[in-house]
């Protein structure tokens, strides 16, 4: 249970950092998605039940906050966290060049899936596509600088709960 609150304290701190900074890019009309991390440091280091457990939490702070049916966030991180789960084995863990690898290409397939499933409800699908991939394209710069002090936090925080870092 340590493990659990852990991951998800630290969760909320990047959820408390990337809403900050969306409300400061509103003017700029400018929108940071960080979805994968609340999934990959669980997935690629922890044991099933905690890391699924908190990327379910993370998905349903952000689904608190988020314009979207309530569920949506959670549903997709559940799945990016099984999928990453399955894998997880042929990454380097100790590694920051593919965390970060791991990172862009869970935030691109969680985006593209956001993406999808939220452009019907545009009065124009098509018109919308240059904003999401101007979005896209920030988000994933954001995730690249992040990702490193993130997964840091996120071991940091499992050290302080006394609780290994990676799964035996």
């Amino acid at each position: 249970m340590r493990r659990t609150l852990a991951l998800f304290a630290s969760s909320l701190v990047l959820w408390a950092l990337v809403t900050q900074l969306n409300d400061a890019l509103a003017g700029a009309r400018v929108y940071l998605f960080a979805g994968a991390l609340f999934v990959a440091f669980a997935a690629l280091t922890q044991p099933h039940g905690a890391g699924l457990a908190a990327a379910i939490l993370g998905g349903l702070v952000c689904d608190a906050h988020a314009p979207v049916a309530f569920g949506l966030h959670a549903l997709l991180f559940a799945a990016a966290h099984l999928a990453l789960f399955r894998i997880r084995d042929r990454v380097p863990r100790g590694d920051n060049v593919s965390a970060i690898v791991v990172v862009l290409l869970t935030n691109l397939a969680l985006f593209l899936m956001f993406s999808f499933t939220q452009i019907s409800a545009s009065p124009v699908p098509a018109a919308i596509w240059p904003r999401l991939i101007a979005d896209l394209v920030c988000s994933q710069v954001f995730l690249a600088v992040i990702t490193p002090w993130f997964f840091a936090l996120q071991a940091g925080a499992l050290k302080l709960a006394r609780v290994s870092r990676f799964d035996a």
